[in-house]
């Protein structure tokens, strides 16, 4: 006889009713994420990708750039991507904002399961039109959309497109320089 495994699924009240622990915490349909607090390799490529993405959009009032980012859906859904890029919330909650246009995961050893495995996904289902995993050990960024293909890798040249059109190029090695 197989017996089922009970497993606690948590809300977002329930998450920010945990205590601190050094870790970061998530839900995905009730299930709670855990995986370390970054290290400085990962800070330093998830800081040199929002510090860039925030001057390209200073011309576009209307989105933001985070880092790292919230996307809530009550009351079973709360991920972080690493560097975020969302409409401009018309209040001051997280599920405030209605639209996000990219979700970076800088994926390392404690995460790349994680992110690549279930957050991707989950963050194209949320509607979230493109999301990048940017992996740490092998210093490749794979790209996926929402109306396109999984997994696209780039180690070169990426080019991202903003709603209004305008194109940043990003220089793939030059995110992983020491």
């Amino acid at each position: 006889m197989v017996m089922p495994l009970a497993v606690r699924r948590f809300t977002v009240d329930d998450l920010d009713a945990l205590p601190e622990d050094g870790n970061r915490h998530e839900l995905l349909d009730g299930i709670l994420l855990v995986t370390p607090a970054p290290g400085p390799p990962h800070q330093t490529v998830a800081m040199r990708l929002a510090a860039r993405l925030s001057t390209f959009l200073e011309a576009e009032p209307g989105l933001r750039v985070w880092a790292p980012g919230v996307i809530v859906v009550q009351p079973s859904v709360q991920l972080e991507p690493d560097v975020l890029v969302g409409s401009r919330p018309t209040g001051a909650r997280w599920d405030n904002v209605s639209e996000h246009w990219l979700a970076v995961e800088v994926s390392g050893t404690g995460s790349r399961l994680y992110d690549r495995d279930y957050k991707r996904d989950a963050y194209l289902e949320l509607g979230v039109a493109e999301v990048w995993l940017v992996d740490l050990d092998v210093s490749q960024v794979f790209v996926s959309r929402r109306d396109g293909p999984r997994d696209q890798p780039y180690d070169r040249v990426l080019a991202w497109r903003s709603p209004a059109g305008r194109v940043i190029e990003w220089d793939i090695p030059s995110l992983f320089e020491a």
